[in-house]
Protein backbone atom coordinates (compact mmCIF):
# COMPACT_ATOMS: atom_id res chain seq x y z
CA UNK A 1 0.00 0.00 0.00
CA UNK A 2 1.73 3.40 -0.92
CA UNK A 3 2.10 5.55 1.46
CA UNK A 4 1.25 9.63 -0.57
CA UNK A 5 1.51 11.97 2.29
CA UNK A 6 2.39 11.97 5.75
CA UNK A 7 1.01 8.31 6.26
CA UNK A 8 -1.62 8.75 3.81
CA UNK A 9 -2.60 6.49 1.10
CA UNK A 10 -4.23 8.66 -2.15
CA UNK A 11 -8.01 7.20 -0.50
CA UNK A 12 -7.26 8.96 2.30
CA UNK A 13 -5.39 11.61 1.17
CA UNK A 14 -7.95 12.70 -1.09
CA UNK A 15 -11.15 12.38 1.32
CA UNK A 16 -8.73 14.74 4.11
CA UNK A 17 -8.84 17.61 1.63
CA UNK A 18 -12.90 16.83 0.60
CA UNK A 19 -14.75 18.04 3.20
CA UNK A 20 -17.97 16.67 1.57
CA UNK A 21 -16.75 13.63 3.15
CA UNK A 22 -16.43 15.48 6.85
CA UNK A 23 -19.94 17.15 6.29
CA UNK A 24 -23.25 15.22 5.33
CA UNK A 25 -24.77 18.25 6.08
CA UNK A 26 -23.02 20.49 3.45
CA UNK A 27 -25.72 21.27 0.69
CA UNK A 28 -28.23 21.53 3.93
CA UNK A 29 -25.89 24.58 5.43
CA UNK A 30 -25.02 25.91 1.86
CA UNK A 31 -28.66 26.05 1.14
CA UNK A 32 -28.87 28.48 4.64
CA UNK A 33 -26.18 30.61 3.81
CA UNK A 34 -28.65 31.50 0.28
CA UNK A 35 -31.68 32.01 2.49
CA UNK A 36 -30.05 33.75 5.06
CA UNK A 37 -28.57 36.17 2.71
CA UNK A 38 -32.06 36.52 1.16
CA UNK A 39 -33.53 37.57 4.22
CA UNK A 40 -30.54 39.89 5.24
CA UNK A 41 -31.27 41.62 2.06
CA UNK A 42 -34.58 42.69 2.87
CA UNK A 43 -33.80 43.96 5.81
CA UNK A 44 -30.75 46.05 4.76
CA UNK A 45 -31.21 46.69 1.19
CA UNK A 46 -29.79 45.43 -1.91
CA UNK A 47 -25.88 46.10 -2.35
CA UNK A 48 -24.03 47.94 -4.88
CA UNK A 49 -22.84 46.39 -7.90
CA UNK A 50 -19.46 47.73 -8.59
CA UNK A 51 -16.48 46.75 -10.98
CA UNK A 52 -13.04 46.32 -9.64
CA UNK A 53 -12.22 44.94 -13.38
CA UNK A 54 -13.60 44.42 -16.88
CA UNK A 55 -14.08 40.39 -16.49
CA UNK A 56 -17.34 39.25 -16.34
CA UNK A 57 -17.13 38.08 -12.57
CA UNK A 58 -14.43 40.93 -11.58
CA UNK A 59 -17.35 42.68 -9.31
CA UNK A 60 -18.45 43.10 -5.70
CA UNK A 61 -21.40 43.49 -3.72
CA UNK A 62 -21.15 46.42 -1.44
CA UNK A 63 -23.42 46.89 1.76
CA UNK A 64 -23.11 50.23 3.49
CA UNK A 65 -23.26 51.08 7.31
CA UNK A 66 -26.15 51.45 9.36
CA UNK A 67 -24.84 53.67 12.05
CA UNK A 68 -22.06 56.02 11.89
CA UNK A 69 -20.60 58.71 10.11
CA UNK A 70 -17.57 59.66 7.98
CA UNK A 71 -15.00 57.55 6.34
CA UNK A 72 -16.44 53.93 7.45
CA UNK A 73 -13.63 50.45 8.04
CA UNK A 74 -14.17 48.64 5.52
CA UNK A 75 -14.95 44.48 5.53
CA UNK A 76 -14.14 42.44 2.76
CA UNK A 77 -15.40 38.82 2.37
CA UNK A 78 -13.69 36.16 0.50
CA UNK A 79 -15.81 33.20 0.02
CA UNK A 80 -14.93 29.65 -0.36
CA UNK A 81 -16.02 27.04 -2.65
CA UNK A 82 -13.01 24.54 -3.68
CA UNK A 83 -11.96 27.28 -5.73
CA UNK A 84 -14.96 26.37 -8.24
CA UNK A 85 -18.04 27.61 -7.09
CA UNK A 86 -19.63 30.18 -4.71
CA UNK A 87 -21.31 33.64 -5.48
CA UNK A 88 -21.08 36.68 -3.79
CA UNK A 89 -25.34 36.98 -3.42
CA UNK A 90 -24.82 33.88 -1.38
CA UNK A 91 -22.89 35.53 1.05
CA UNK A 92 -24.72 38.20 2.34
CA UNK A 93 -25.69 36.40 5.50
CA UNK A 94 -23.27 37.91 7.43
CA UNK A 95 -23.55 41.43 6.81
CA UNK A 96 -25.72 42.92 8.98
CA UNK A 97 -22.91 42.16 12.29
CA UNK A 98 -20.69 44.34 10.24
CA UNK A 99 -23.34 46.97 8.74
CA UNK A 100 -24.73 47.47 12.64
CA UNK A 101 -21.28 48.09 14.21
CA UNK A 102 -20.41 50.76 11.49
CA UNK A 103 -18.66 48.95 8.79
CA UNK A 104 -18.92 48.46 4.97
CA UNK A 105 -19.31 44.81 3.92
CA UNK A 106 -17.77 44.22 0.74
CA UNK A 107 -18.62 40.24 -1.04
CA UNK A 108 -16.41 39.74 -3.91
CA UNK A 109 -16.88 37.90 -6.98
CA UNK A 110 -13.93 36.05 -8.82
CA UNK A 111 -13.61 33.59 -11.24
CA UNK A 112 -13.56 29.88 -10.57
CA UNK A 113 -10.66 28.02 -11.32
CA UNK A 114 -12.02 25.80 -14.25
CA UNK A 115 -12.56 29.15 -16.15
CA UNK A 116 -9.78 29.94 -16.15
CA UNK A 117 -8.31 26.29 -17.40
CA UNK A 118 -7.35 25.46 -13.85
CA UNK A 119 -5.15 28.50 -13.10
CA UNK A 120 -5.45 29.42 -9.51
CA UNK A 121 -2.77 31.64 -9.64
CA UNK A 122 -4.82 33.93 -12.48
CA UNK A 123 -7.44 33.77 -9.53
CA UNK A 124 -5.45 34.42 -7.03
CA UNK A 125 -4.13 38.05 -8.40
CA UNK A 126 -8.02 38.82 -9.41
CA UNK A 127 -8.49 38.97 -5.81
CA UNK A 128 -5.70 41.24 -4.76
CA UNK A 129 -6.36 43.65 -7.99
CA UNK A 130 -9.90 44.03 -6.31
CA UNK A 131 -8.39 44.35 -2.95
CA UNK A 132 -6.34 47.19 -4.64
CA UNK A 133 -9.49 48.62 -6.12
CA UNK A 134 -10.82 49.18 -2.61
CA UNK A 135 -7.98 50.62 -1.18
CA UNK A 136 -8.18 53.53 -4.50
CA UNK A 137 -11.54 53.73 -4.94
CA UNK A 138 -13.39 53.25 -1.22
CA UNK A 139 -13.21 56.82 -0.53
CA UNK A 140 -15.45 57.40 -3.32
CA UNK A 141 -18.34 55.22 -1.74
CA UNK A 142 -17.47 56.43 2.19
CA UNK A 143 -15.13 53.70 2.64
CA UNK A 144 -11.75 54.08 5.04
CA UNK A 145 -8.87 53.13 2.79
CA UNK A 146 -7.17 52.84 5.61
CA UNK A 147 -9.33 50.59 7.23
CA UNK A 148 -9.35 47.44 4.98
CA UNK A 149 -9.85 43.83 6.92
CA UNK A 150 -10.14 40.64 5.41
CA UNK A 151 -12.25 37.57 6.10
CA UNK A 152 -12.34 34.69 4.10
CA UNK A 153 -13.41 31.00 4.20
CA UNK A 154 -12.53 27.76 2.90
CA UNK A 155 -10.73 28.17 -0.25
CA UNK A 156 -11.20 32.21 -0.38
CA UNK A 157 -9.22 31.84 3.09
CA UNK A 158 -6.60 30.09 0.77
CA UNK A 159 -6.86 33.27 -1.74
CA UNK A 160 -7.03 35.92 1.34
CA UNK A 161 -3.53 34.27 2.77
CA UNK A 162 -1.89 34.64 -0.77
CA UNK A 163 -3.30 38.06 -0.42
CA UNK A 164 -1.49 39.04 2.76
CA UNK A 165 2.06 37.88 1.88
CA UNK A 166 1.65 40.61 -1.23
CA UNK A 167 4.15 43.51 -1.84
CA UNK A 168 1.72 46.01 -2.26
CA UNK A 169 4.42 48.69 -2.95
CA UNK A 170 6.26 47.22 -4.97
CA UNK A 171 3.06 45.49 -7.14
CA UNK A 172 0.98 47.80 -6.87
CA UNK A 173 2.00 51.55 -5.56
CA UNK A 174 0.08 50.82 -2.41
CA UNK A 175 1.20 51.28 1.71
CA UNK A 176 3.09 48.18 2.94
CA UNK A 177 0.02 47.57 5.64
CA UNK A 178 -3.16 48.05 3.13
CA UNK A 179 -4.51 45.27 4.66
CA UNK A 180 -5.02 46.18 8.23
CA UNK A 181 -6.53 42.76 9.59
CA UNK A 182 -7.42 39.35 8.57
CA UNK A 183 -9.67 36.67 9.82
CA UNK A 184 -8.83 33.66 8.02
CA UNK A 185 -11.50 30.29 8.24
CA UNK A 186 -10.90 26.67 8.26
CA UNK A 187 -8.55 27.67 5.20
CA UNK A 188 -4.95 25.61 3.08
CA UNK A 189 -1.98 27.30 3.27
CA UNK A 190 0.64 24.99 2.22
CA UNK A 191 0.31 23.53 -1.26
CA UNK A 192 2.31 20.80 -1.49
CA UNK A 193 -0.22 17.74 0.01
CA UNK A 194 -3.29 19.78 -1.84
CA UNK A 195 -1.47 19.54 -5.30
CA UNK A 196 -1.03 15.65 -4.12
CA UNK A 197 -4.60 15.19 -3.58
CA UNK A 198 -7.78 14.43 -6.05
CA UNK A 199 -7.97 18.39 -6.09
CA UNK A 200 -5.06 18.59 -8.94
CA UNK A 201 -7.87 17.17 -11.15
CA UNK A 202 -9.17 20.68 -11.68
CA UNK A 203 -6.19 23.07 -10.03
CA UNK A 204 -3.14 22.96 -12.59
CA UNK A 205 -0.12 22.99 -9.85
CA UNK A 206 2.95 23.71 -11.37
CA UNK A 207 6.27 23.83 -9.30
CA UNK A 208 6.34 27.87 -9.32
CA UNK A 209 2.39 27.94 -8.63
CA UNK A 210 2.58 25.62 -5.43
CA UNK A 211 5.24 28.18 -3.93
CA UNK A 212 3.81 30.81 -4.70
CA UNK A 213 0.39 30.17 -3.73
CA UNK A 214 1.65 28.60 0.04
CA UNK A 215 1.23 31.38 2.13
CA UNK A 216 3.20 29.73 5.11
CA UNK A 217 6.30 29.68 2.59
CA UNK A 218 6.35 33.76 2.35
CA UNK A 219 5.22 35.04 5.85
CA UNK A 220 7.34 38.29 5.62
CA UNK A 221 4.76 40.33 4.42
CA UNK A 222 2.24 38.80 6.94
CA UNK A 223 2.82 41.02 9.68
CA UNK A 224 -0.79 42.69 10.21
CA UNK A 225 -3.17 40.91 13.38
CA UNK A 226 -4.06 37.60 11.91
CA UNK A 227 -6.62 35.42 13.89
CA UNK A 228 -7.01 31.53 12.22
CA UNK A 229 -9.86 29.61 12.51
CA UNK A 230 -10.89 26.05 12.03
CA UNK A 231 -13.88 23.63 13.83
CA UNK A 232 -13.53 20.45 15.23
CA UNK A 233 -15.20 18.63 12.87
CA UNK A 234 -13.12 19.21 9.76
CA UNK A 235 -11.10 17.22 8.31
CA UNK A 236 -7.95 16.62 9.90
CA UNK A 237 -5.57 18.11 7.61
CA UNK A 238 -7.71 21.55 7.42
CA UNK A 239 -7.09 21.36 11.08
CA UNK A 240 -3.31 20.85 10.39
CA UNK A 241 -2.69 23.53 8.31
CA UNK A 242 -4.91 26.20 10.10
CA UNK A 243 -2.46 24.60 12.93
CA UNK A 244 0.64 24.87 11.66
CA UNK A 245 0.21 28.98 10.12
CA UNK A 246 -0.52 29.90 13.36
CA UNK A 247 2.39 27.95 15.03
CA UNK A 248 4.43 29.70 12.18
CA UNK A 249 3.46 33.30 12.51
CA UNK A 250 3.75 32.61 16.47
CA UNK A 251 7.27 31.60 15.85
CA UNK A 252 8.01 35.07 14.08
CA UNK A 253 5.91 36.96 16.39
CA UNK A 254 3.24 37.99 14.83
CA UNK A 255 0.00 38.86 16.27
CA UNK A 256 -1.78 35.66 16.14
CA UNK A 257 -5.11 34.24 17.85
CA UNK A 258 -6.11 30.65 16.92
CA UNK A 259 -9.59 29.87 17.31
CA UNK A 260 -11.49 26.49 18.22
CA UNK A 261 -15.12 26.02 17.10
CA UNK A 262 -15.63 22.96 19.12
CA UNK A 263 -18.00 20.41 17.42
CA UNK A 264 -18.56 22.57 13.96
CA UNK A 265 -17.64 21.26 10.64
CA UNK A 266 -16.11 23.33 8.09
CA UNK A 267 -19.70 24.63 6.79
CA UNK A 268 -21.25 25.51 10.09
CA UNK A 269 -18.43 27.28 11.53
CA UNK A 270 -18.88 30.18 8.93
CA UNK A 271 -22.21 30.92 10.31
CA UNK A 272 -21.04 31.97 13.56
CA UNK A 273 -19.80 35.40 11.45
CA UNK A 274 -23.28 35.95 11.12
CA UNK A 275 -23.66 36.71 15.28
CA UNK A 276 -21.76 39.60 16.51
CA UNK A 277 -20.70 37.12 20.16
CA UNK A 278 -20.50 34.26 17.25
CA UNK A 279 -17.20 32.97 17.34
CA UNK A 280 -16.10 34.61 14.01
CA UNK A 281 -18.29 37.53 14.20
CA UNK A 282 -16.99 38.28 17.70
CA UNK A 283 -13.67 38.09 16.32
CA UNK A 284 -13.76 40.00 13.00
CA UNK A 285 -15.29 42.83 15.18
CA UNK A 286 -12.07 42.31 17.43
CA UNK A 287 -10.07 43.05 14.37
CA UNK A 288 -11.36 45.90 13.31
CA UNK A 289 -11.79 47.72 16.33
CA UNK A 290 -15.60 47.42 16.58
CA UNK A 291 -16.08 45.36 19.72
CA UNK A 292 -17.38 46.33 22.59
Amino acid sequence: MTMIWRGMTQTQLDAAYNQAAYAPNMQTVLARYAANSELVRQRVGSPRRLAYGPGEKEGLDLYSPLIGHGPAPIGIFIHGGAWRSGDARHYAFPAEVFLKAGAYFIALDFDWVQDRNGDLLTVSNQVRRAIAWVAEHGHEFGGDPERIHLCAHSSGAHIAGVALTTDWVTEFGLPERVIKSALLCSGLYDMEPVRLSARSSYVAFTDESERILSPIRHLDHMTMPVAIAYGTNETPEFQRQSRDLSAALQGRNCPVKLLVGDGLNHFEILETLAKPNGLLGQAALELMGLAG
